[in-house]
């Protein structure tokens, strides 16, 4: 964004009608609002940086138009074009927290960038501002929100964020999707050269489940094979159950031999059978998910090499097939013969690259990013907010629900997505496609169970719905 104003005062316009520009986007935000509320008064807290300039741009359109408005700004320092702006704006400002409780609150202390936590006076403006009981407007991104999306300690909690210019990743990310609100974004008329994340929505969904063919059989939707492990048995049943619900044509269950007796009649509809190598049926499937409760071992290990460099289809990893690229080398990827999807989830990624959780939550899209394209992957880093990535794109999961954070649920993502590979979507679509149907069948759930009685297996029976309202 810093660029794009750069490139755009280059171009002719200049800084001043930038924040205009912003400020009368506020503006027009709030009388929304208003609107829509019956609210009929705003306080405006501004800092003394540019996000500030903006909030005070606005106040003074509302005070030219003889609507209630006041100011609250305690900073000492001021970029020229917030100086500028405080001076055009004639109405009250004040120097210390009010007692006056304004309706509706405008933060506009911080914009993005913002890479310390806020203290002193900064602190307590953004604890007054969430004490207020008001609806809060955040100016492009709400104040104490981080780059990435974690919230430092002080961090203004919106009712609605109005992103300047475009929609920020930390909007999204981590904690940015509890603290960010309803998202709009403001069109100021500055353009964007970097290419950033996709957010998918419903109808990019549907394209990748369109109407079946009358005129079509079994095989013409694939033939997917899920290797359940013997450390936990459980989980190659949900990723075969989720990969029933996926459209694939064959669902083939492998389970090790001392599994075999009790795996009989549990999923009936899978083709069932034993495995202790690789061998030529499963190398024959259009995609494979090899990972969950496999255990790590020498042995184990060696199946997924095998996987790795002789399977040339779509090979799915997960769980304790990313526990053993950690432990014996990521450098396997190098080798492989087909197309690899990873789905780790922080702490198994934290595993893979060398880095704490802390780090990877400070900067999650550049990290997956530059994994994608070391190792010619696609990546699924899972989160509240997952992030997929191939190395050239780049998109931001935003359906799911708290239900989704319990034991299983990463199972079913993997197989459902297991079932996507498998009917021919590329490996990207199907993983922003899955991830954005697994997501909606979270919140399903939610809605109809509660946030804390749902099971992986009832999410199963929700991906049915999820790909119903899709479809519509």
């Amino acid at each position: 964004m810093r660029e794009a104003d750069e490139a755009a005062v280059a171009g002719g316009v200049s800084a001043q009608q930038l924040m205009k520009r912003a400020g009368s986007a506020l503006s027009q935000a709030i009388k929304r609002i208003m609107q829509n509320t019956g609210i009929d008064d705003v306080l405006f807290v501004c800092g003394g940086g540019n996000n500030g300039g903006d909030g005070f741009v606005a106040a003074r359109l509302f005070q030219e138009e003889g609507k209630e408005v006041a100011v609250l700004c305690m900073a000492k320092n001021f970029s020229e074009e917030c100086k500028r702006a405080k001076e055009a704006y004639r109405g009250e400002v004040y120097g210390v927290m009010p007692r006056r409780r304004y309706a509706l609150v405008c933060d506009c202390l911080f914009g993005t960038g913002l890479s310390r936590a806020p203290e002193g006076d900064e602190a307590a403006l953004i604890d007054f501002i969430n004490s207020c009981g008001a609806y809060v407007l955040a100016c492009d991104i709400p104040s104490g929100l981080s780059g990435s999306g974690i919230a430092y300690p002080h961090c203004v909690k919106a009712s609605e964020t109005l992103a300047i210019g475009q929609l920020k990743d930390a909007l999204f990310l981590a904690d940015g999707a509890d603290v960010a609100g309803r998202i709009s974004v403001a069109d100021i008329g500055i353009s964007v050269q970097s290419r950033g994340a996709e957010l998918w929505e419903r109808q990019d969904v549907k394209t990748y489940f369109p109407k079946r063919k009358s005129h079509s059989h079994k095989g013409t939707y694939g033939d997917a094979t899920v290797l359940a492990g013997s450390s936990y048995t459980g989980a190659g049943f949900l990723a075969a159950g989720a990969c029933l619900k996926s459209g694939a044509g064959y669902t083939r269950l492998r389970v090790p031999q001392e599994l075999y007796s009790s795996a009989i009649g549990k999923l009936p509809v899978c083709l069932l059978k034993e495995y202790d190598a690789v061998d030529g049926e499963m190398l024959a499937s259009s995609a494979i998910v090899y990972g969950m409760g496999a255990g790590v071992s020498e042995q184990n290990y060696n199946l997924l090499r095998e996987l790795v460099t002789g399977y040339t289809g779509n090979l799915l990893l997960d769980a304790d097939a990313l526990n053993m690229l950690a432990l014996y080398g990521t450098d396997l990827l190098k080798e492989k013969a087909g197309r690899v999807v990873i789905t780790p989830h922080i702490g198994e990624f934290s595993r893979l690259i060398g880095k704490s959780v802390q780090k990877i939550l400070e900067n999650p899209v550049e990290l997956a990013e530059d994994f994608a394209r070391e190792y010619g992957v696609t990546v699924i880093l899972k989160n509240n907010r997952s992030v997929i990535t191939d190395g050239e794109r780049t998109a931001i999961n935003v359906t799911g629900s708290p239900v989704l954070a319990k034991g299983g649920s990463g199972d079913v993502l993997s197989g459902f997505l297991a079932g996507m590979l498998a009917r021919g979507v590329l490996c990207f679509e199907a993983a922003c496609s899955a991830c954005y149907v697994f997501g909606k069948a979270g919140e399903l759930a939610a809605e109809e169970m509660g946030e804390y009685a749902p099971e992986a297996t009832d999410v199963i029976g929700y991906l049915s719905k999820a790909m119903r309202d899709i479809a519509l």
